[in-house]
């Protein structure tokens, strides 16, 4: 792996023999590292993945256009995070499971005052999901349902029977996800990742409280309708980030905007 940006001389690219050196777990983490935040601060970065083309997904999931060092940093992205947010219809179709604790980040997560894995927040207003699923019952920490207010009360309280925390950030039957955000930084889950899916995306683009976007860039093609990383209705005014950090692999690249 190599750094295109910020150029540094602090992490060579290649071995002493020339070849491509794969980072170390560590070295990754340092170059995801929330920033630092204010006592009532949070922190929300997506992780997303597309092709050349534009497309988020093929056949319905990620995983065909994702590569071997994206899935690491997926797995550091995640280390780092006291919550991953996602929406519904992507845990149904990437059949989503607990975080698990990984040996590797238990001391930067104990420093940080974090448990040994992130919780997994799961955003949805038709309350959907099946709550016998071992991401409700037999998490590290507790997986939270986000939903609104009107969310049918015979799920909630499945839902809770289940073990789920129930989040209420809406009025109506719909998530409103700037409160969303608050919300879980309300209960000390500050340092927040979404993977989507895109329609998820989409409104907290449209909510602007996405702060970071980390997104692989996959070199590939796969034409097709697959949804772009976003979707829903457009922004008024289009939403300026600046680059953070361009990393490349095997012709992948692995870019961090932040907002300006």
């Amino acid at each position: 792996m190599r750094r295109l940006f910020p150029v540094t001389d602090q992490t060579p690219a290649r071995s002493q023999d020339g070849a491509d050196r794969e980072w170390s777990l560590d070295e990754l983490a340092d170059a995801y590292a929330y920033p630092a935040l204010e006592a009532d601060g949070h922190w929300l970065r997506a992780n997303m993945v597309s092709t050349l083309d534009g497309a988020a997904q093929h056949e319905g999931r990620s995983q065909p256009i994702s590569g071997e060092t994206d899935m690491r940093i997926f797995g550091t992205l995640r280390a780092l995070a006291d919550v991953v947010v996602v929406g519904a219809e992507t845990v149904r179709q990437e059949g989503y499971r607990p975080a698990r604790a990984r040996e590797a980040f238990a001391a930067r997560r104990e420093a940080a005052g974090q448990g040994p894995a992130p919780a997994i927040a799961v955003v949805t207003a038709s309350m959907d999901l099946d709550f016998s699923l071992p991401l409700f019952t037999s998490p590290l920490a507790a997986t939270l349902v986000v939903t609104g207010a009107a969310a049918p009360s015979d799920r909630v309280a499945e839902a809770k029977a289940a073990g789920a925390e129930v989040v209420v950030a809406g009025e109506g039957a719909a998530v409103d996800a700037a409160r969303a955000v608050r919300e879980l930084a309300a209960r000390g889950l500050r340092r927040q990742l979404t993977e989507g899916g895109p329609r998820l995306l989409g409104q907290f683009v449209a909510a602007d409280v996405l702060d970071e976007l980390c997104l692989t860039i996959s070199p590939t093609l796969t034409a097709g309708g697959a949804q772009r990383i976003a979707g829903g209705p457009s922004v008024t005014v289009p939403h300026r980030l600046a680059p953070a950090c361009v990393l490349e692999e095997a012709g992948f690249l692995f870019t961090s905007y932040r907002r300006i």
